[in-house]
């Protein structure tokens, strides 16, 4: 089965939206994986941002319960694709040895949001949900043929 990990910078906004709405669309297309989330950079928080949680709500999905936290070793053991958020979460991944072509920058980069308002972060949610449903379109090429 497919391992993916979504990467952001702290695992508060970005990767766990990603995650979560990629749930949900994977489901509705029979895409079976595995999946999780995690930060690349400083994660000190004990809780997804409070208005990522509110613009998941909004297209009912509940990331409420989310838990960030670093990447660790065992994800380098098992995951066939990194989905991150920019090109400099990729640059960081290639200096830690993942391969190229396991790295995927969803919708060619997502910007952060993190601590700004909630139109900013509907902005980014929207970002993520256009960028997942063309990531899941890939995936179903890639690994259906």
């Amino acid at each position: 089965m497919l391992h993916i990990l979504f990467i952001c910078t702290g695992n508060t906004c970005r990767s766990p939206m990603a995650k979560a709405i990629y749930a949900k669309r994977s489901a509705e297309l029979g895409i079976e994986s595995i999946f999780s989330s995690a930060a690349l950079g400083f994660c000190d928080d004990t809780h997804v941002s409070p208005n990522a949680v509110t613009v998941c709500n909004e297209i009912n999905i509940d990331i409420s319960f989310h838990k960030p936290r670093i990447i660790r070793e065992h994800d380098l053991d098992v995951t066939d694709i990194y989905v991150v958020m920019t090109q400099s979460h990729a640059l960081t991944l290639r200096s830690i040895g993942v391969p190229q072509e396991k790295i995927y920058v969803l919708g060619g980069g997502i910007p952060d949001p993190y601590g700004s308002d909630l139109v900013t972060y509907r902005r980014c949610r929207k970002a993520i949900e256009a960028a997942i449903e063309d990531f899941c379109r890939m995936l179903l090429r890639k690994y259906t043929e």
